[in-house]
């Protein structure tokens, strides 16, 4: 069974860095891309950035230059530097494993529990 445990989230004023990790066990974690996405009040889940199994990434327009995703394959850890935050990376970021080593949004079907992102303006 997999298991996705987040850290690291927290309030932090515009302009601001935090660092998201992740730490994954359950599959064979080299073999899965990996990403994070985020749900804000009253709207959708989004895709923010995904890596694959052989390192590829993926970013949401809104984050692209801000955002760095990167994974520690002897660790099992997958985590999100989020740099020049605004107001509007405020939400919930989730960890997400996909049953595959591509990126593709609709494969991730294993989740953590979720930690808060705040930003103040």
């Amino acid at each position: 069974q997999v298991q996705l445990v987040e850290s690291g989230g927290g309030l932090v004023q515009a302009g601001g860095s935090l660092r998201l990790s992740c730490a994954a066990s359950g599959r064979t974690f080299s073999m899965y891309a990996m990403g994070w996405f985020r749900q804000a009040p009253g709207k959708e889940r989004e895709l923010v950035a995904a890596i694959s199994s052989f390192g590829g990434t993926y970013y949401v327009d809104s984050v692209k230059g801000r955002f760095i995703i990167s994974r520690d394959n002897a660790k099992n850890t997958v985590d999100l530097q989020m740099n020049s935050l605004e107001p509007e990376d405020t939400a919930v970021y989730y960890c997400a494993q996909s049953n595959r080593g591509t990126v593709y949004k609709n494969n991730f079907d294993s989740w953590g529990q979720g930690t808060q992102v705040t930003v103040s303006s």
